[in-house]
């Protein structure tokens, strides 16, 4: 689309030009005179940011594949497994529409909510942990989460 507009913009600018006989010249001419060349150490600095980040997934996915906590592997497996039942129903652009369509009203509702959503996620939350507190209870060699977890 960006083409698309420029090419068009400058055929314009190129028939303006000749039928006013200016010498105006190409129309991104500062655009194309501007140093655009990543210096090394700029780059250096977000490819370290993101060697991070890279690692902190690839440890984070070797948690989960690896299986080092049941529990977040089973819930990963849960996660993976409701995905396959929303991706037989709806395709990506649908859920891209959805997920925009949600994100940009979901703090409206809850400003007008904010009261009674706060009760429901509150009572949401103390049913979860008791939940998963049984469940940690029944499951051999779950690891004990702490609070501050």
């Amino acid at each position: 689309a960006l083409l698309c507009v420029t090419i068009t913009f400058r055929v314009y600018k190129s028939v303006i030009q000749a039928v006013q006989k200016s010498e105006e010249g190409h129309p991104f001419k500062a655009l194309m005179e501007k140093d655009l060349t990543v210096q090394p150490e700029i780059f250096r600095k977000y490819v370290d940011v993101c060697l991070t980040y890279v690692n902190r997934a690839i440890k984070q996915a070797r948690h989960l594949l690896l299986v080092e906590d049941l529990v977040d592997s089973l819930k990963l497996a849960g996660f993976m497994w409701l995905l396959t039942y929303v991706g037989a129903v709806f395709n990506g652009i649908t859920i891209l529409i959805l997920t925009d369509i949600i994100f940009f009203s979901t703090p409206l509702v809850y400003e007008r909510n904010k009261i009674q959503i706060d009760k429901y996620i509150e009572l949401i939350r103390t049913r979860v942990e008791v939940t998963l507190a049984k469940l940690q209870d029944k499951l051999p060699g779950a690891v004990k989460r702490t609070k501050a977890e």
